[in-house]
C-alpha cells in the first residue's frame, strides 16, 4: 500500500490552517461586540428643569420726607400749627396764642399721612407734599381749621419748657415762624398765659425772673 503523498500532506495542512483562521475571526468579532457592549457607560439621565423661585416683591419706597419740623398758620390765620417728624413719629403743637392749645402725637405712615390725637379729643390729620409741605385739618375745642404748612429752616421750629420755678410746675410751647414772629402759651399750675419770647439761637426765656431753657421738640 502506497503512504500518501507529500502534496496530499500539505492539502491538509492548508485546509486545517484556513478553519482556524475562520474560527479566531469569527470567536474576535463577537468578543470585541461584546466587549464594547459592556464598556459603553450608561446614557446619563437628562438634567431636570427646575423653575426659578418668584423674585420677592419689592419693599415699598417712601418717597415723602419723615424727618423736620414743618410750621405755619392756618388757613384763617387764627393760629399757628408746628408739626415735628423723625423715624416715622410725629408731634404737633396747635396754639392761639390766647387759651387755646394743644399737643398731639402719632405714627407717619409710609404714605406720608398721619393721624395725631391729643388730649380732650383733640385731632389733626396731616400729609406731607413731596416733603417740603404739609396740610392737613384740626379739631379741637369746638373748632375745626384747615392749614399748610412748610418744612421750617433754624431759627423757625418747635420748641418746649418743663420746669419749676418758684415751686409752681412751668410748661411752655413755642412756634417759631418763618417770619420770626413767636406764637406760644405759657401754663404755671395749670393757668395758661402768653408766654415770654425765647431767644431761637438758644432756647433762653425768662420766666418769673428766673432763666429757663426751651428746648427744640422731636418724637
Amino acid at each position: 500500500m502506497k503512504r500518501p503523498g507529500p502534496l496530499l500532506t500539505l492539502l491538509a495542512g492548508l485546509l486545517f490552517g484556513l478553519f482556524m483562521l475562520t474560527l479566531n475571526s469569527t470567536t474576535g468579532t463577537k468578543s470585541a461586540s461584546s466587549t464594547y457592549k459592556e464598556e459603553s457607560p450608561a446614557a446619563s439621565p437628562a438634567p431636570t428643569r427646575t423653575s426659578a423661585p418668584p423674585s420677592p416683591s419689592p419693599t415699598p419706597t417712601h418717597t415723602a420726607a419723615t424727618t423736620g419740623v414743618y410750621t405755619g398758620r392756618t388757613d384763617d390765620d387764627s393760629s399757628a400749627v408746628a408739626v415735628s417728624l423723625r423715624g416715622g413719629k410725629a408731634i404737633a403743637y396747635f396754639c392761639d396764642g390766647h387759651n387755646i392749645e394743644s399737643w398731639l402725637k402719632g405714627d407717619v405712615r409710609g404714605d406720608g399721612s398721619m393721624a395725631l390725637t391729643g388730649e380732650n379729643g383733640a385731632r389733626l390729620n396731616g400729609t406731607l407734599k413731596g416733603g417740603a409741605r404739609l396740610s392737613g385739618t384740626a379739631d379741637l375745642g369746638g373748632g375745626h381749621y384747615t392749614f399748610t404748612l412748610a418744612k421750617a429752616k433754624k431759627p423757625s421750629g418747635l420748641y418746649r419748657a418743663n420746669s419749676q420755678v418758684r415751686g409752681a410746675r412751668i410748661v411752655g410751647g413755642w412756634i417759631v415762624l418763618p417770619n420770626g414772629r413767636q406764637v406760644g402759651l405759657l401754663t404755671r399750675d395749670g393757668k395758661r398765659t402768653a408766654a415770654p419770647a425765647i431767644d431761637p439761637a438758644t432756647g433762653a426765656v425768662t420766666v418769673d425772673g428766673e432763666q429757663l431753657t426751651a428746648r427744640p421738640v422731636t418724637p
